[in-house]
């Protein structure tokens, strides 16, 4: 099998691209490096054997066709991406070049030089927009949304909401549509909050992570003033750690009859899901810390609470997450203290 890569240096590229290697398949990777993180990790991608990586942009239909036309991939991993919300708001432009029209170049040079390729393509559960029409219920320490016990589900209406949610919704649909009219083999994943090794994450991207390292950094004595946080700390995301992720895309690209031209939302579930004060207080007790923090204004566009109902993945091609957030929590813990 030939893979290829777009996105392939970033958290979850890399960590696919590193699975690609260790079941001894082709492996072609596509980055434009610009992301933080992702030098080290194609320096790390390439300890784990050979590859062929292409320093290119996605932006760029002459990068993408090169690409495709060359490698005839059996399988396409679409995760080069805009993937922060506050960038999208600082520069719209960018944000739909990246994921707009990265998304269309890839989708057209598959439709010419490699019709056959699975393509699966990296969404968001911003698809859904900001939930107005959601009875949310606040407790001490999370907010609840009322009616939906087990998360949501994909036949919720699609709502655009910021230049991101309508960037990555737009691919979303083509995804889907190219599926309908060209017969393309596509396969969406509308992701909640995944963590893992790897994960270079930024204030504004990655908020596991990036919290994990402020308690790292609180426990190691390197961070002594108060940190910050958007909104009151009661946003809830389900979390999902990258194994768990590796394995949801190799199963739907190994059945693929139950899987082409289908969406399905992808996260840790509800037994899986914390608010950032959750995270905070599991972070005090595994590290023996306070997390001391200020409150800063909601972000423009932030859910209060999205939590994937994963049940069409599992009945469709029998995915589950393995990994819980307690075990995931301290690989991250472990990951980020040797990073």
């Amino acid at each position: 099998m030939r893979y290829l890569i777009t996105g392939g240096c970033g958290f979850l590229g890399s960590n696919l691209g590193a699975e690609v290697l260790k079941r001894g398949d082709e492996l072609f990777v596509f980055d434009n490096l610009f992301r933080y993180g992702s030098e080290q990790n194609l320096a790390w991608l390439r300890q784990q054997g050979d590859f062929k990586f292409y320093h290119a942009d996605i932006r760029s239909y002459n990068d993408v066709e090169f690409a495709i036309r060359e490698t005839k991939p059996d399988v396409v991993f679409h995760l080069a991406g805009q993937v922060a919300m506050t960038t999208s708001l600082a520069n719209p432009r960018l944000d739909f070049e990246i994921n707009v029209l990265g998304g269309n170049n890839l989708l057209e040079s598959v439709r010419k030089y490699a019709p056959e390729a699975i393509i699966t393509y990296s969404s968001t559960n911003k698809v859904y927009g900001d939930f107005d029409w959601v009875n949310f219920q606040e407790t001490p320490t999370r907010f609840e949304a009322q009616n939906f016990e087990n998360g949501f589900k994909e036949d919720i209406p699609l709502q655009f909401q910021s230049p991101y949610g309508c960037s990555k919704g737009a691919t979303d649909q083509y995804m889907l549509d190219y599926a309908k009219m060209f017969d393309l083999k596509t396969i969406v994943f509308r992701h909640s909050s995944i963590f893992g090794g790897r994960q270079f994450s930024t204030f504004d991207q990655g908020w596991v992570g990036w919290f994990v390292r402020q308690a790292v950094d609180i426990k190691n004595g390197v961070l002594k003033d108060k940190f910050t946080i958007s909104g009151n700390g009661k946003q809830v995301r389900d979390l999902l750690f990258a194994d768990d992720l590796i394995n949801c895309y190799f199963s739907a690209i190994s059945n693929t009859d139950q899987t082409v031209g289908e969406a399905f939302n992808i996260g840790g579930g509800m037994e899986n899901s914390l608010s950032l004060l959750e995270l905070f207080k599991i972070l005090e007790n595994k590290l023996g810390i306070e997390m001391a923090y200020e409150e800063l204004p909601w972000r423009q566009s932030d859910q209060k609470v999205f939590v994937a109902d994963t049940s069409k993945a599992h009945s469709r091609f029998g995915w589950a997450p393995l990994i819980g957030k307690n075990e995931g929590i301290d690989r991250m813990i472990e990951w980020v203290s040797g990073s």
